[in-house]
């Protein structure tokens, strides 16, 4: 069933206001505007409201749910395949979703365990692919949160990096849910130390591990501020999200 067209001129204002929010904060932070990526999160958006988003100029999509992101693809196919659009799953993966998640994204950023790395690769190795990931540190140390304990965040990566058919990129984190922004932004400092130390490593398969995902709607100058490469914003651009 083709789906309803969403008007795209709404979203395309507010992406543009989110593209200068990002560009302000890298200006204030001595970075280069390109130097950071906006990943727009999908999360409870339809497909005709995201292929939308997509027209409107957003180029890197984030989802959540593994349903949520099987149920978009076959929209978003021929942009992918076109090169236009790149989808990265990013929220919590459990192993027994990993083949749903392979057909449909191009990133995993939410790799927060060996056993989930194993199976990804796995699978990758049978499929004779390279699938590019993420290891996801919980840096607030909010029980809430996905993720490995940044004491552990290293030692993760070596292992990730080391496993044929996935390619370590970087590192995910989402920020501490408070209001005290200095906070915040230790956590975020947190995670570029940690990708500093693995990316200067020399260990095998870490020379590009460079990507820092972190900052949303409400901390993204925090995290731009801290060196982030891509922040995940949905609300900035979709508005509220629909309550249940």
């Amino acid at each position: 069933m083709p789906h309803s067209p969403v008007p795209t001129g709404p979203l395309a204002e507010r992406l543009a206001a989110v593209r200068a929010r990002v560009s302000a904060a890298a200006a204030d932070a001595g970075r280069a505007p390109d130097a950071v990526r906006l990943l727009v999160a999908t999360k409870t958006q339809d497909a005709s409201m995201v292929l939308a988003a997509v027209e409107a100029g957003a180029d890197l999509l984030g989802e959540n749910r593994v349903q949520e992101l099987v149920a978009k693809a076959p929209a978003l196919a021929p942009h992918v395949a076109a090169g236009r659009v790149a989808v990265h799953m990013i929220g919590h993966l459990q192993r027994n979703k990993v083949n749903q998640v392979l057909g449909a994204a191009g990133c995993v950023e939410s790799v927060d365990s060996l056993a989930l790395a194993l199976a990804l690769s796995e699978r990758c190795v049978r499929d004779g692919r390279t699938l590019d990931v993420m290891v996801q540190v919980n840096v607030s140390g909010e029980p809430s949160k996905s993720g490995t304990l940044p004491d552990d965040g290293p030692s993760l990566a070596f292992d990730v990096a080391a496993l044929p058919g996935l390619r370590l990129t970087g590192f995910m984190t989402i920020g501490a849910r408070s209001d005290d922004e200095q906070v915040v932004r230790a956590g975020f400092a947190r995670l570029r130390e940690i990708r500093d130390d693995v990316a200067s490593s020399g260990r095998p398969g870490t020379d590009d591990a460079r990507e820092l995902s972190m900052g949303m709607s409400g901390d993204l100058e925090l995290a731009v501020a801290e060196g982030a490469t891509i922040v995940r914003v949905g609300t900035a651009v979709f508005g509220p999200r629909p309550t249940a």
